[in-house]
């Protein structure tokens, strides 16, 4: 079995002064949200859609799919967690409870803030999950990368061929990813940053797929007007 994970736990404070989360925030004619949600409805190869958003937001993200996606069976919200391998595993426990599933079960984890994810993209992940067990999308750095320890001077500037940008989706059998999620301790999942990280600390190995240089993150009031102009173009 093949499932979504949307993950929509954040509160959005970095797009400035706004009344709700940035996953809520119209893009053209809908929400940010919704529009992600739809490029995995329309793949076929989902059995469930499980969208991860705060409790008290959950009503709310409930009645904007009824609006925008009116046969939408395989579209379930549940509680994100505080933070976003608490959320992954509050999806994974979800599918656990509500389907008996095995060691090739797959899991797509995807930001509820990129809504131009393509089906290509999607599609590169599963198979890419199927054959690898985890894999991350990823564009090569266009910009030299600048390390610093300590904020105040630079500590060192890696080779940039070898230095690229995460992007989401992150697929992984869902099994694998939970057993070595328990694997690691409570410091250690205090300093994760995604879910990949969760096989790179068990020294396991994550298949890279190439992302879209339009698959972008909203998160800054600037992002979204980027988004616009990318949306008015399609």
């Amino acid at each position: 079995m093949i499932f979504a994970a949307i993950l929509a736990g954040g509160t959005g404070i970095r797009m400035g002064n706004v009344d709700k989360p940035k996953q809520f925030l119209f893009l053209g004619n809908k929400p940010i949200i919704i529009h992600t949600i739809e490029k995995f409805y329309i793949n076929p190869n989902f059995n469930k859609i499980i969208v991860l958003c705060p409790k008290q937001w959950i009503n709310y993200t409930k009645d904007l799919i009824n609006k925008y996606i009116k046969d939408n069976q395989n579209i379930i919200v549940i509680e994100a967690g505080n933070v976003r391998n608490e959320t992954i595993m509050k999806a994974i426990n979800y599918i656990e409870s509500n389907f008996s599933i095995n060691s090739e079960d797959i899991i797509v984890t995807h930001d509820s803030v990129r809504p131009f994810v393509t089906h290509r993209i999607i599609e590169d992940n599963i198979n890419a999950v199927i054959k690898y067990g985890a894999c991350d999308t990823i564009i090569p750095a266009s910009d030299t990368i600048v390390q610093s320890l300590n904020g105040q001077f630079v500590s060192d500037i890696p080779n940039r061929i070898n230095m690229y940008q995460g992007q989401t989706p992150q697929s992984f059998k869902i099994l694998k990813l939970k057993e070595l999620y328990n694997k690691l301790s409570n410091n250690e999942k205090s300093i994760l940053t995604d879910a990949a990280k969760i096989f790179i600390m068990n020294n396991e190995d994550v298949f890279l797929v190439n992302g879209e240089v339009t698959n972008i993150k909203i998160t800054y009031p600037y992002d979204l007007k980027v988004a616009n102009s990318i949306l008015n173009e399609e």
